[in-house]
């Protein structure tokens, strides 16, 4: 019996609405992701001034998303695996976006991190799930770009919740910034309506069918005989199981890669959580220090497709210990006293290193891990990732409960990127000496 290699199909297929549609919508789900994890930073100030929070205090209360992020990555990257993306992914948005509402309503501390954590859930879960389908449907020569492109939406999310927050925090107060949480639930159904589902989950569940219709979308152009069984070299395998990221060669560059998702977490964390804060104590009004973090989340923006262009014309890891290297630099200099237009641009180019370079790292991972163990692979990594991410909020309360000067925080938030560097010398090295393929094939 002839058979159709499904990943061949989706490899070569041209760029259609399809692809277009699939990003979108994927992006569309990380801006209200993005928005919901980013709000904490924006309100910190406000809020250290109304309960009275001491500098640990207000980090450990920013931890407690991160907390929930852990989690949900692990939990919801292997569950998505088992019951397919589009199930997880709804399950994700209504627990994160129902969560922040609730926040809006909280009116002690306890309350407060009780609904962050359980909108770290969500948020966690969504995120390796959002980049598998989006790298699994995306033509081969376009795969860093698209899933970068797509990863954006994170970012403009950062961008919306400090936009608004310069608008809404002084006028209606910090509860309204969670209450705008509720507009992206009105949108669920027409997102669910129209996202596909993973065409190697139908596969594997014997869907064909399904699996046809969608792949008929991929390539319109392509015949897909009725006749034909339809293939997928990683389909089949130990979905699921964690120590098949260990196997087969790919100790080494996991170990890697969950090291530079910690140090690139903490260090977006550490920026996100405490940039307003740290300039309103060098002087800046808070609009001024809000205007940092849209800043911050523009650079990530043109870093993540600049990056992801880069990644598709070049080596993806090199490109990644490039980045490093300028975010350790860049965020270094941001302690010095430097003209605005220095001082911007140099926030400019810390987010699109670290945040920037968070999303290349997504890509970089999906690309790394075959399609059977994708979501596994992203959740573990998103998940020991997230260890970064509660170091972070913890690490900048720390230093600023000690008052330490300025340049000494940034520095202490730039030592990750160094690290992180190395990792990926390792990842890219350990690749080349027992890789039998390029990272760039989905079935690696």
């Amino acid at each position: 019996m002839k058979k159709i290699d499904v990943h061949e199909i989706i490899d070569n297929a041209p760029f259609t609405r399809f692809h277009w549609m699939v990003m979108c919508l994927c992006a569309l789900l990380l801006i209200f992701d993005g928005y919901d994890l980013f709000i904490y930073g924006v309100v910190l100030p406000v809020l250290m001034k109304e309960w009275g929070l001491t500098p640990l205090e207000a980090g450990a209360l920013g931890s407690y998303a991160l907390f929930g992020m852990m989690f949900g990555a692990l939990g919801f990257g292997t569950l998505a695996d088992k019951i397919g993306r589009k199930k997880g992914i709804a399950i994700c948005f209504v627990l994160f976006s129902g969560s922040t509402v609730l926040n809006g309503f909280a009116s002690s501390p306890t309350e407060f991190g009780i609904f962050r954590f359980l909108a770290g859930l969500g948020c966690g879960g969504l995120m390796p799930n959002v980049v598998a389908l989006m790298n699994e449907y995306a033509p081969k020569r376009l795969r860093s770009t698209l899933v970068a492109i797509m990863f954006s939406g994170y970012s403009v999310g950062g961008m919306l919740s400090a936009g608004l927050g310069i608008y809404m925090l002084p006028r209606f107060g910090w509860e309204t910034m969670f209450f705008a949480a509720a507009v992206p639930l009105l949108l669920l159904p027409v997102i669910l309506w129209y996202l596909p589902e993973s065409v190697g989950f139908l596969v594997r569940q014997g869907r064909s069918e399904q699996a046809r219709a969608l792949l008929k979308r991929v390539d319109p152009a392509r015949e897909l005989p009725a006749d034909e069984v339809l293939e997928m070299a990683d389909a089949k395998g130990k979905a699921a199981s964690v120590l098949e990221l260990f196997r087969d060669g790919r100790a080494v560059r996991t170990l890697s890669i969950w090291t530079a998702f910690f140090c690139c977490l903490l260090m977006v964390y550490a920026l996100s959580s405490w940039l307003p804060k740290l300039m309103a104590n060098a002087g800046y009004s808070l609009g001024s220090s809000l205007s940092f973090l849209l800043v911050l989340n523009f650079g990530a923006v043109f870093g993540a497709i600049g990056g992801g262009m880069l990644g598709d014309r070049m080596n993806l890891p090199r490109v990644l210990v490039g980045f490093f290297i300028a975010a350790a630099v860049s965020i270094s200099l941001l302690g010095f006293k430097t003209p605005m237009p220095v001082l911007y641009g140099l926030i400019a180019i810390a987010g699109a290193t670290t945040i920037g370079t968070q999303i290349l790292l997504y890509a970089c991972a999906a690309q790394f891990y075959g399609l059977s163990i994708r979501s596994t692979g992203l959740g573990w990594a998103s998940g020991i990732g997230r260890n970064g991410a509660i170091v972070g909020p913890l690490l900048g309360g720390a230093l600023l409960g000690i008052n330490l000067p300025l340049q000494l925080n940034f520095m202490a938030f730039a030592i990750p990127g160094a690290i992180a560097a190395i990792a990926m010398v390792i990842f890219s090295l350990s690749g080349r000496e027992s890789a039998p393929v390029r990272l760039a094939d989905p079935a690696a």
